[in-house]
């Protein structure tokens, strides 16, 4: 694997969330606006096609970040916060791969998708934002993945991001910056 980068699902996740997000929109903007059938048809294609690419991606997305689970390295809090986003994410994917066959027998009807339809995406992209949600908080809240933090003790970091803003530091030299060391462990030590 790339050095910077532990594992692939953090370069398949984010495509995940972009194209079904996408493909929810189109659903919904096929369903709500009064469009002549030409632009609803187009719609309503691109909804389609951009669904089941989400769907391929989300197959894979989920196969490495279950590959992640069981190897990037954790201690205690960041093992339960890592519970929580599988916990959401397999729901989310199934979701998402049961709306992909719905659509597929919504075509071979040559049918525009029916409210239930509607309403199960808007439900699944909830649930999509909120397993994406969790999944931030595992790495920007509690470091997972990432090969290092910023060591803010040595040096501060002084300087302005614009020409009229002064350059000041968030932290005073009194304060622990640092995050407390984290006790390494392997993941079979959990029950999943």
């Amino acid at each position: 694997m790339i050095e910077i980068i532990p594992n692939w699902h953090p370069l398949l996740v984010h495509f995940t969330i972009g194209i079904l997000s996408c493909s929810v929109l189109f659903y919904v903007a096929s369903y709500a606006f009064d469009l002549n059938f030409r632009l609803e048809r187009q719609w309503i294609h691109v909804a389609n096609w951009t669904l089941w690419t989400g769907c391929l991606f989300t197959i894979f997305t989920v196969l490495a970040g279950w590959h992640a689970y069981n190897t990037v390295a954790h201690d205690d809090v960041a093992h339960a916060a890592m519970t929580l986003h599988r916990n959401w994410a397999i729901p989310t994917a199934l979701a998402f791969l049961l709306l992909g066959v719905a659509a597929l027998r919504t075509v071979k009807r040559n049918r525009k998708p029916a409210a239930l339809f509607i309403s199960s995406s808007i439900i699944a992209l909830l649930m999509l934002m909120t397993t994406g949600w969790l999944g931030a908080e595992v790495v920007y809240r509690h470091g997972l993945g990432v090969m290092s933090l910023p060591n803010t003790q040595e040096e501060h970091h002084h300087h302005a991001h614009e020409a009229n803003e002064e350059a000041s530091s968030p932290h005073t030299d009194d304060e622990e910056t640092m995050p407390m060391p984290v006790e390494e462990h392997n993941h079979a030590d959990h029950q999943h």
